[in-house]
């Protein structure tokens, strides 16, 4: 089956559970939380949650495993705390969760970064993407620019595939 075969037969609506890390963001403040869903709903795709947690182990955590035992939820999308930075521990949080790791998302995605936005900044980025079980796990930076980038050159074109394959055994 060819790629374009593999995308016709994926969903058409993915749902999608956002999940923004910051100490200084809140739900009306949370502009990257915003505008995720905003790519989202422009694909045909749904956010059944969206939440703001601190740059804690826990809440990360908990919101990440909440949105994965959701029957609900096909994908969480997290923003914020992929750098370098003392607090940044989305990854270390998230990646134990991974049952696979999709390293072509990154890696792609600094490529882009690099190419289209920041330069060699992009180095930075620890932008990261997996699969839990059956649920989609992508960590996007926090920055609305990155958040444009993932979401119109990545997610929107291959969020329904990547969902296809997951779940295309079960």
């Amino acid at each position: 089956m060819s790629v374009e075969e593999h995308k016709k037969a994926a969903p058409e609506k993915i749902r999608c559970s956002v999940i923004t890390v910051s100490d200084t963001r809140n739900k009306e403040t949370d502009k990257s939380g915003k505008l995720i869903v905003h790519y989202l709903e422009e694909a045909g795709h749904t956010a059944v949650s969206r939440t703001v947690v601190r740059d804690e182990k826990e809440e990360i955590l908990g919101a990440v495993k909440d949105g994965i035992s959701s029957v609900e939820t096909d994908a969480v999308i997290l923003n914020g705390g992929t750098g370098i930075a003392r607090r940044d521990i989305t990854i270390e949080t998230v990646q134990p969760l991974f049952d696979k790791e999709i390293t072509g998302f990154g890696e792609i995605f600094r490529m882009l970064s690099y190419t289209d936005d920041i330069g060699s900044a992009a180095i930075m980025s620890r932008a990261a993407a997996g699969v839990s079980g059956s649920t989609a796990l992508i960590c996007l930076p926090g920055s609305s620019g990155a958040v444009k980038l993932a979401m119109t050159k990545l997610l929107q074109p291959e969020l329904a595939h990547i969902v296809r394959e997951i779940k295309k055994d079960m």
